[in-house]
């Protein structure tokens, strides 16, 4: 089982299924919400269990993002035409048992730091 939560403890998430496609998004709005680029990993969206009220921001027309309206803490994100959910890294609780596999968005990443782990590395 894969659990995670928000930082205040709000909003708790859980799914038993696999997660895949564990990467590291570094577009301008991952950047942004998050401060950084943002780590995550998907479930199909009716594998994924969210306990709170999560705040859906309509981040664009083709995908909305969740997060705690309580903490802040940006949780999930979800394009409208996929049956995936995409959930936050770093709300996991240990220990994850989760490798990133990639890099995605990397033509849009800041200029302040490289990416030096080796790992596949998309530009889109």
């Amino acid at each position: 089982m894969t659990k995670g939560r928000c930082l205040c403890g709000d909003i708790s998430f859980e799914t038993a299924a696999t997660p895949q496609g564990a990467c590291a998004c570094h577009c301008g709005q991952c950047r942004k919400q998050s401060g950084h680029f943002w780590a995550s990993a998907y479930v199909a969206k009716s594998d994924l269990s969210i306990s709170g009220t999560v705040k859906w921001y309509a981040a664009s027309e083709a995908a909305e993002r969740g997060f705690c309206p309580r903490c802040g803490s940006f949780l999930f994100w979800h394009a409208h035409a996929e049956e995936t959910i995409s959930f936050s890294l770093g709300g996991l609780d240990a220990p994850t048992g989760l490798t990133l596999e990639k890099h995605i968005f990397v033509a849009d990443k800041g200029d302040y730091y490289e990416i030096a782990d080796g790992l596949p590395q998309k530009d889109q």
